[in-house]
């Protein structure tokens, strides 16, 4: 008996339950793709004409259908999911108005390609803005920072002291990384701004053999080569989600800094009271609520990366791929830029306690270091034998509460003895030079220090840093709107010429 499979689209709707848990889902991404949508059909319906494939009144119809709704806001648009995903919601209303018409959208093009070019229309958008709010972060930590050039402190590892520093080279070292991820950004906005169009559902169309127009008209900077990779690829997306979450784990680096710092038991900061949130309980507590949101979206960042990389572990040419991308990567993005200027607000409004900072600094030993390196280069003894000399010095002086800038000569050759079995004759030597923390922090005069002079530099260095990176995004986004606009510029053109000068 001959097996018979039965093809072609079903015949009946779809059942409540997949409308409720898979249509819904994706019309709820519809207010992220609707803009783009729109120019991509716009874009397609002034292809078809410029090859002479649609009839001039259907493609003046459909472009005034198309320029009305482009001017309404998604949430005005009836989206329905009894209709299917956000296209066809599209569709039915199209025809609902044109008929027939409406089918001329179908030619050549899948569904997915429209939804493709909107998602990447809405992304390039997000990268752009951004890029421009961690520029404006990075202004702003950079301006801390240069107020707070000798403001000291004991900067940390492990939470413990290490070594003096200033507030200002600490706040400074998260730029840098800001930085790096800003880049990466601008990196991937090249992958995002490469059209899709004219791709097909894998191999192309023949009623397209020239992709480039669409390309041109929607303001795309490239062209993605294969037409099979054009609809399928994901890996720009995963990179974006990506330096996303690691733009937002430099950020809870230091608001986890700072909400230890501001605490009653530091005192190094105070925020802002615009940052903090009161509690109803306790009428002492001030709490730094705007930290703990910037620690939880770090969290959330992480997990949207780690839910689309278990999505898209799928075979190829697959629709949960993206799915869910039309979601959760401009969500995220758009985390990312609330979370970038919420820290930039922290930062900028932060009140710095000098006092406390230095109070801490002199209590501890954070001068251990150079004290071993004094004495590698004045004892001609090698670096390990002075740490242990100056370790089993420490431990004596904080046991007899002695602090570190109170260290003594004799204290040393006691320890030298001890451990080495003779003195170093460093007895009544004057250590001041090498255990004040300010003189330490001055004599970091290298590339990258903490010596004021040395935190000027990278200051004055980075500006023009910040100026290019600024410089592309606002780039980029005057060529998007030139595009966007010229585009309805010519769509207005078609609909409003006279009958006979239509194509």
């Amino acid at each position: 008996m001959t097996r018979r499979r039965e093809g072609g689209p079903p015949t009946s709707g779809p059942a409540a339950e997949l409308v409720e848990s898979g249509f819904a889902l994706e019309n709820a991404d519809a207010p992220v793709l609707h803009a783009g949508m729109n120019l991509a059909d716009i874009a397609h319906v002034l292809d078809l004409g410029r090859r002479g494939l649609i009839p001039a009144h259907a493609q003046r119809e459909l472009l005034r259908l198309l320029v009305e709704v482009s001017e309404l806001p998604a949430e005005k648009f009836p989206y329905d999911a009894a209709y299917g995903e956000p296209y066809n919601s599209r569709e039915h209303y199209f025809v609902s108005r044109l008929g027939d018409v409406g089918g001329w959208l179908h030619a050549g093009r899948p569904r997915r390609e429209a939804a493709r070019i909107a998602l990447r229309l809405h992304l390039r958008r997000q990268l752009v803005e951004l890029v421009t709010e961690t520029v404006r972060f990075c202004r702003v930590v950079a301006d801390q920072a240069s107020a707070n050039d000798r403001t000291l402190m004991p900067d940390q590892t492990y939470l413990q002291q290490a070594q003096p520093s200033t507030f200002g080279h600490y706040l400074l070292s998260f730029v840098y990384s800001t930085v790096r991820d800003a880049r990466r950004l601008l990196d991937e906005l090249e992958w995002v701004d490469c059209s899709p169009g004219g791709a097909g559902c894998v191999n192309g169309t023949r009623l397209q053999d020239d992709r480039r127009f669409v390309a041109d008209a929607l303001g795309f900077d490239g062209l993605i080569q294969h037409t099979r990779d054009a609809m399928w690829q994901v890996d720009g997306l995963i990179h974006i989600l990506a330096i996303a979450a690691s733009l937002l784990t430099n950020f809870t680096k230091l608001a986890e800094d700072l909400e230890i710092w501001s605490s009653a038991e530091f005192d190094f900061v105070n925020l802002a009271d615009p940052y903090t949130r009161a509690s109803i309980l306790m009428p002492q507590k001030r709490n730094p609520y705007a930290l703990s949101i910037v620690r939880g979206a770090s969290g959330i960042m992480i997990g949207r990366l780690t839910g689309f990389l278990a999505v898209t572990k799928s075979p190829s040419a697959r629709s949960d791929n993206l799915i869910f991308a039309y979601g959760e990567v401009p969500r995220a993005l758009d985390l990312s830029i609330r979370i970038t200027r919420l820290m930039t607000g922290v930062v900028g409004t932060l009140a710095v306690n000098p006092d406390r900072m230095v109070e801490e600094l002199r209590r501890g030993y954070t001068q251990a270091t150079d004290l071993a390196e004094y004495l590698v280069q004045t004892c001609t003894v090698d670096y390990r034998t002075a740490y242990v000399v100056v370790g089993n010095a420490v431990r004596a002086a904080s046991r007899a509460g002695v602090p570190g800038v109170e260290i003594t000569g004799a204290m040393l050759d006691a320890a030298a003895v001890a451990h080495t079995g003779r003195s170093w004759g460093l007895a009544g030597r004057d250590l001041s030079a090498v255990l004040d923390p300010w003189q330490i922090v001055q004599s970091r005069t290298a590339q990258g220090g903490a010596a004021p002079q040395a935190l000027t530099d990278m200051i004055s260095q980075i500006g023009p840093v910040l100026d290019k990176i600024d410089a592309d995004a606002a780039r980029a986004a005057a060529r998007f709107d030139r595009a966007e606009n010229e585009l309805m510029r010519a769509a207005r053109a078609v609909i409003d010429a006279p009958a006979d000068e239509q194509p």
